[in-house]
């Protein structure tokens, strides 16, 4: 089983806050935020991972991310080609044919990547995609016409959005864009041709863009210094 990590983001918003490292290796308790990924992908059965990543940054992820189990390939984009892009070019290294794991290399979460998976072996999907609940960033105040009932602090939406994690099949990969966001682009098209599935995740999503964002990964990890590990079992195949 192979994935593809999305690592080409440069750590803006990060500031000073990322050292001059990459996003994806920006350390969350001493350790690169990648390296978390691909522990659960080696958990999952993923014995090679290719991280899409700028150019003349390959030998420091394959530094970074080697040693922890899958092999680590490292393919340096020439320019920015986007999301999507990056995932096209990235794919064009695989051994494998068939189905792929795809991520964002610049979050945490505690999806279980053995369901998701079976969930898209289950389906006749072009691909499968992970969905999460997002808190509101405000406090809710409940109405009847004028009349308050309460006050709800930072409540779960009811609408749900991508967190960033798939299983890709062929025809997937073969519509991405060779530039640009697939999530403005293949999978609006692939859902409105009813080729695209998802799996509802209930954990843990946190992304990390902003030096508030990487304190409370931080929190996280000091509060649950076995994450993801007890989360995750050894694979059933």
């Amino acid at each position: 089983m192979e994935a593809i990590i999305l690592a080409g983001g440069k750590a803006e918003r990060l500031g000073e806050a990322a050292q001059g490292r990459p996003k994806a290796l920006v350390e969350i308790a001493g350790r690169p935020l990648a390296a978390y990924q691909v522990e659960q992908l080696a958990a999952a059965g993923v014995e090679r991972v290719i991280v899409s990543c700028a150019a003349g940054q390959e030998e420091l992820f394959e530094s970074a991310l080697g040693g922890i189990g899958p092999e680590i390939v490292a393919v340096g984009e020439p320019e920015p080609m986007g999301r999507g892009g990056g995932i096209r070019f990235a794919a064009q290294s695989r051994r494998e044919s068939g189905g792929v794991y795809a991520l964002n290399g610049d979050e945490l979460v505690d999806v279980d990547l053995r369901r998701l998976w079976a969930v898209h072996a289950s389906n006749d999907g072009a691909a499968t995609i992970t969905v999460v609940q997002v808190r509101s960033p405000f406090g809710v105040v409940d109405l009847d016409d004028d009349l308050v009932t309460g006050f709800r602090e930072a409540p779960k939406l009811d609408e749900w959005v991508s967190c960033g994690i798939y299983v890709l099949g062929e025809e997937a990969l073969a519509r991405l864009p060779e530039r640009g966001d697939h999530e403005t682009s293949t999978f609006p098209e692939l859902a409105a041709e009813r080729r695209l599935h998802a799996l509802r995740h209930e954990g843990i999503w946190l992304t990390v863009n902003t030096p508030k964002d990487l304190r409370v990964a931080e929190e996280h990890m000091a509060s649950n210094p076995d994450w993801p590990r007890k989360e995750i079992s050894s694979p059933s195949w």
